[in-house]
């Protein structure tokens, strides 16, 4: 079983996250990466990814496209794509499997194998050892980190995101399917920097805006010697307090790091931000986790 035992309780309130290696079997790890490959050799590429166009209204149509997929990818299984990887005539400069930033948002609630490893008795373990009475899921992503351009990931709080009131009770478990090293970008966590509160949050702008996001407040300049780097060995879970500050670096290695990361909101007593770009819909109510 996974349940926490009180050092670990204990490091985790007082870090913010904690690591637990060796919580996925390779085999695990392995049955979602097949996984992962199956759903990439079948997307479909949305055409605002696809086409760059010239005019001024053609450019907000595309915006105004690339902020509804994203806006209505809660309840769906979609595809984001690194920076630069289509021509002007859309066509990839990259293989296709190789272009992905990230698959999102609800891989958890819409594919079987993703289902099966969110819903653990490993997982739900988990949380019932860290005290979540109604944990729901909230979403979830499939996280490629390319060789070569897997892009950084800047500083930044869960709860900037995946806002609650009262704060506190979103939590991220992040599970790498491969070695995460210094060299293919790493987390890197602030310790200790989940008890101030939220510096920034996103918040849906009026229906049909263009970008269909904004931010209130902004992110800090943060001391960059805080960071403290966390690498991990392929099946480890990283659990993610949803307000300590983490980052990773641009992977300018040879080898991906893929991970699968889900988060949790206890949902007694808190509320679930009406203004965060994800909400429930009536397709899909966030899935509680105990089953």
């Amino acid at each position: 079983m996974a349940c926490l035992i009180p050092s670990q309780l204990q490091k985790f309130q007082e870090d913010g996250f904690l690591v637990l290696e060796g919580f996925l079997s390779a085999d695990e790890c392995e049955a979602m990466q097949r996984r992962i490959d199956e759903i990439v050799a079948k997307m479909d590429v949305p055409l605002h990814c696809r086409t760059e166009f010239s005019t001024q209204e053609e450019e907000q149509l595309r915006a105004q496209g690339s902020t509804d997929y994203f806006l209505s990818s809660g309840d769906k299984i979609r595809f984001f794509f690194e920076k630069g990887v289509f021509d002007k005539q859309g066509n990839f400069l990259v293989p296709p499997e190789k272009s992905i930033n990230k698959i999102g948002h609800a891989l958890h609630a819409l594919d079987p194998i993703f289902r099966c490893v969110t819903h653990s008795h490993k997982v739900q373990a988990l949380a019932r050892s860290l005290g979540l009475q109604m944990p729901v899921v909230v979403q979830s992503m499939y996280i490629f980190k390319q060789p070569h351009f897997g892009g950084e990931v800047a500083p930044h709080q869960d709860a900037s995101f995946l806002y609650t009131e009262p704060l506190g009770w979103v939590l991220g478990l992040w599970i790498a399917l491969e070695d995460a090293m210094l060299e293919n970008g790493c987390l890197w966590f602030i310790p200790g920097s989940h008890t101030g509160g939220v510096s920034r949050r996103m918040v849906r702008t009026p229906a049909g805006s263009v970008p269909g996001t904004s931010f209130l407040g902004s992110e800090p300049i943060r001391d960059n010697s805080l960071f403290v780097p966390t690498p991990v060995l392929r099946g480890a879970l990283v659990l993610i307090h949803g307000e300590v500050v983490h980052k990773s670096e641009q992977n300018l290695s040879d080898r991906s790091r893929q991970a699968y990361t889900f988060h949790l909101m206890e949902a007694a007593g808190t509320i679930w931000s009406p203004d965060n770009w994800l909400q429930p819909t009536p397709e899909l109510p966030f899935p509680p986790l105990y089953t």
